[in-house]
């Protein structure tokens, strides 16, 4: 019997999600970043501070070798952008990203800003194309909930760091307020469709990806995923009511 998965409220094949998922990433790649503003209403520039503020990536390359990070579903560079500038364009940093135009929108961006130190990078998060012990850091945000076999990306995010390394996902996650958790449904199902008829003509891949934060794992759930890939000292935290959460593990 074939194995199925999760794509929003449908069961699909597991080997025909991720041309699903390419098809919507593909199809909001030149309005992503614009879409996460009008959704979130800006917020998700406060989390993604939050995430490498936790990360805590060194200042400057002082410290001998570079410093390195993989971005991994991050084509659009956003967070390595951030990350680069903290380190003060000190950091190796690579952006991996299953969507070539994802990537495009990522290499257009850094190539507006002067940004010469950042690779772009066409890869599986279930299949890196990276050797064992390569990064410092290992950040994904908002992009493992699309990822068919979650439990063997998070094993290969830990197979590519070196010891002493950081795995950081920031995700969106469970609200844990009472009252709150009711509101924050009703305008995910009923507002932010209708946003992505309005600014990207593209209704359904929103609504998709309102049910794919649904049947993403909760806070205690993910974290119990993370450490079963062998990572140690995971912990959370939660944003906006729980709106969002950053896990945190390291490779010991």
């Amino acid at each position: 019997m074939n194995e199925t998965t999760d794509f929003g409220y449908r069961k699909v094949a597991l080997d025909d999600k991720q041309p699903l998922v390419d098809d919507i990433f593909h199809s909001v790649a030149g309005r992503y970043d614009l879409m996460n503003d009008l959704m979130s209403g800006g917020l998700h520039r406060v989390w993604k501070d939050a995430a490498i503020s936790w990360l805590s990536p060194p200042k400057s390359g002082k410290t001998g070798k570079p410093w390195s990070l993989v971005d991994v579903a991050g084509g659009t560079g956003d967070v390595a952008m951030r990350v680069a500038a903290r380190t003060g364009h000190s950091a190796a940093i690579t952006v991996a990203d299953i969507n070539g135009s994802m990537l495009e929108v990522g290499r257009a961006r850094a190539e507006k800003k002067g940004l010469t130190g950042l690779r772009f990078v066409e890869a599986n998060a279930e299949a890196l194309p990276f050797g064992d012990a390569s990064f410092n850091a290992y950040t994904i945000a908002f992009g493992i909930r699309n990822v068919p076999r979650i439990q063997l990306a998070l094993e290969e995010a830990w197979r590519v760091l070196k010891y002493g390394g950081r795995f950081i996902c920031l995700e969106f996650s469970q609200v844990d307020v009472p009252m709150f958790d009711k509101v924050y449904e009703a305008y995910s199902f009923n507002a932010i469709p209708v946003l992505g008829q309005v600014f990207a003509n593209d209704p359904d891949s929103y609504q998709y990806l309102v049910e794919s934060i649904r049947k993403f794992p909760n806070q205690d759930q993910f974290a119990t995923m993370i450490g079963q890939a062998g990572f140690s000292r995971v912990s959370y935290r939660n944003l906006s009511g729980g709106i969002a959460a950053i896990h945190s593990g390291w490779k010991i």
